[in-house]
């Protein structure tokens, strides 16, 4: 049965009752909301430690050792039950290594099979000792020739948003927080690096040891195993990359401890000690991950002119919004992004200024209007709301512009409301409060106009359509960048045949000035699209995202010229951000979806299990 927006909310607030009888306040932190994506009974038995030991075999794709998790037995349970997916369980112990018995339910194609642990009432641990399978969901294998070094191979998870089950088994949802600590066995010839405290050199016996103190959500377990390097680029900050990406992606991200120092100016201390950035190979299918005190990133941020570097902002921005504060379920997902993107902006406008932020804020917005435009035209008006019922389906499917974009106009709808100095002080008192707690999207609303919004404000920001409504209300902020506007200029008098490509005046023209060049033509042909590439060579650039915007015009307009590089594209970049819109558009004809599918061919095994399942579907 599929129910409403509102009435899930209603029933989640019906059954948002721990084993206290006491009423929960918004941002506690037990499991006290039904997650629909989970098997785990955290309302009886709730874990709040894990301690990992394994091995990590390059051979075999494997992971091999042991899990034990702590908990707490609320409710005097005689099972504990957990998340797995693809696991291969031999043996199941309790507290001082007595065995226990073990049992796995049916088997769901999304969430994997629950794993059923027999305790006692005074048990304390349990130690599940297992195997994943070369096809874990969450894990990366890659061969030397994969990477950029082409001598060792390489490992990377990547556990959002329910992949965690499928290399440890866990009580796999945001709403449950745990501390933990791990020993990883591995080559000796490689480093591993995981969401705690690492270290910055290889151990000749290739052991590794972590401690993460702060609790985590199961999403934000991370580890990733190959030959890296590590340099410092501030007081509490660094990067590990491979060697020969290393002095490229140090200078690029050369700014990160003023993006630190930037942040906690804003809304309080920095909680997780150090942030680092890892460089990936680009198989890596998201742009970046904020594991935390070690965010993951792709190789196609490091585009020689630091551009791109709003997206470690934004990495970093989720050590409050995020990990600091975590959505409940997957259905509030737009409360880790939403407050994400506005953080991430008021980064970037301190470190670079006002006129950066505007054309950032500005391409967010069209990037948004698409997104819902089409969201409605393909009859999932529901898939706009900020509030999702993700019931029964992957919660990756939440991953759109609307919880990023939407998510953060809102936010600014709120400062426009009551100005940015009430609205600071208020965030930062969100922040601090709610510290390593959850939020449902009703807790925060209860917050929002318990500490900040007077009942005619409360009116004024019509906050229920924002997040249970569909598109943009009437009060949503209207976006403005001066930049832009001679931006738009050019492309006026392009589209309108009034100049030629190579008389367009792109001095000074950033990432951001491209984008909003490229997304606005119109009225393409093969005499124009050759102008273009003529005049400004995007079939050649090295800047990923120009090219995917150029790619997209290719593919419309059959210009075969670049397909050539757009093959190559497709094979390198394995980020799901641009294989998405590129292989879609090659779908529509029947002569493009031939040609995709013999490139998929080639470039289906260097793309995670993120990105390649999305463009199965695609090309199906």
């Amino acid at each position: 049965m599929k129910f409403s927006i509102k009435t899930c909310v209603f029933l989640v607030l019906i059954l948002s009752i721990g084993c206290s009888n006491e009423p929960k306040e918004a941002g506690d932190d037990k499991a006290s909301t039904i997650d629909q994506h989970s098997f785990a009974n955290t309302k009886e038995a709730i874990v709040t430690h894990i301690s990992l030991n394994l091995a990590v075999d390059f051979d075999s794709t494997l992971l091999k050792g042991s899990a034990t998790l702590t908990f707490d037995n609320l409710a005097q349970a005689k099972e504990l039950i957990l998340d797995t997916k693809d696991l291969i369980v031999s043996k199941v112990t309790i507290d001082q290594g007595q065995s226990t018995t073990f049992s796995f339910g049916e088997e769901h194609p999304i969430f994997g099979a629950s794993l059923h642990v027999a305790i006692l009432p005074d048990t304390k641990n349990v130690t599940v000792h297992y195997t994943t399978s070369p096809e874990a969901g969450a894990l990366q294998w890659l061969s030397p020739s994969q990477t950029l070094g082409k001598e060792y191979p390489f490992l990377f998870s990547q556990s959002q948003a329910i992949l965690a089950r499928t290399w440890i088994p866990c009580q796999d949802g945001p709403g449950v927080k745990f501390t933990y600590d791990a020993t990883i066995h591995t080559n000796p010839e490689l480093i591993a690096l995981m969401s705690a405290q690492n270290g910055t050199t290889k151990n000749a016996n290739g052991v590794y040891s972590f401690t993460m103190e702060q609790p985590i959500s199961s999403y934000l377990l991370a580890l990733t195993v190959g030959d890296l390097e590590f340099a410092s680029t501030g007081r509490n900050s660094g990067v590990y990359a491979e060697p020969a990406m290393l002095a490229k992606s140090v200078w690029e991200l050369s700014d990160m401890q003023s993006m630190i120092d930037s942040a906690e100016s804003l809304y309080g201390p920095y909680a997780w000690g150090r942030y680092d950035v890892v460089i990936l190979p680009p198989s890596f299918p998201f742009g970046g991950m904020e594991n935390p005190r070690l965010t993951f990133a792709t190789p196609t941020i490091i585009a020689g002119d630091k551009s791109l570097v709003a997206l470690i902002a934004h990495e970093l921005a989720h050590s409050w919004s995020g990990n600091l504060v975590t959505n409940a379920t997957w259905n509030d997902f737009w409360l880790n992004e939403g407050f994400t993107v506005y953080f991430e902006q008021r980064i970037m406008e301190k470190i670079f200024g006002k006129p950066y932020e505007e054309m950032l804020t500005k391409l967010g917005m069209g990037d948004l209007e698409l997104t819902i435009n089409e969201l409605i035209a393909k009859g999932k008006s529901e898939e706009t709301h900020l509030f999702l019922d993700l019931e029964g389906r992957d919660p990756d499917d939440g991953l759109t512009d609307v919880a990023y974009e939407k998510g953060r106009f809102f936010l600014q709808a709120i400062e426009a409301l009551v100005g940015r100095e009430r609205f600071d002080i208020f965030l930062k008192k969100y922040f601090t409060e709610n510290k390593f707690k959850t939020m449902t999207t009703e807790g925060f609303l209860t917050y929002l106009n318990t500490h900040l919004l007077t009942p005619e404000e409360q009116d004024e920001l019509q906050a229920d359509e924002w997040i249970y409504g569909p598109g943009l209300p009437d009060n949503t902020p209207e976006p403005h960048s001066v930049e832009l506007d001679q931006v738009e200029q050019a492309i006026a008098q392009f589209n309108n045949g009034l100049i030629a490509a190579n008389k367009i005046n792109t001095e000074g023209y950033t990432t951001h000035h491209w984008l909003y060049f490229l997304r606005g033509l119109k009225n393409l042909n093969s005499d124009k699209m050759n102008e273009l590439d003529a005049a400004f060579h995007f079939t050649q650039t090295g800047n990923r995202e120009i090219a995917c915007d150029w790619f997209k015009h290719c593919i419309e307009q059959n210009y075969k010229i670049a397909y050539p590089a757009l093959k190559s594209f497709l094979i390198d970049v394995g980020r799901r951000k641009f294989l998405t819109p590129l292989y879609t558009r090659l779908a529509a004809t029947p002569e493009n979806k031939s040609w995709a599918k013999e490139v998929y061919t080639l470039a289906r095994l260097g793309y995670h299990s993120v990105s390649y399942k999305t463009i199965d579907e695609i090309l199906k």
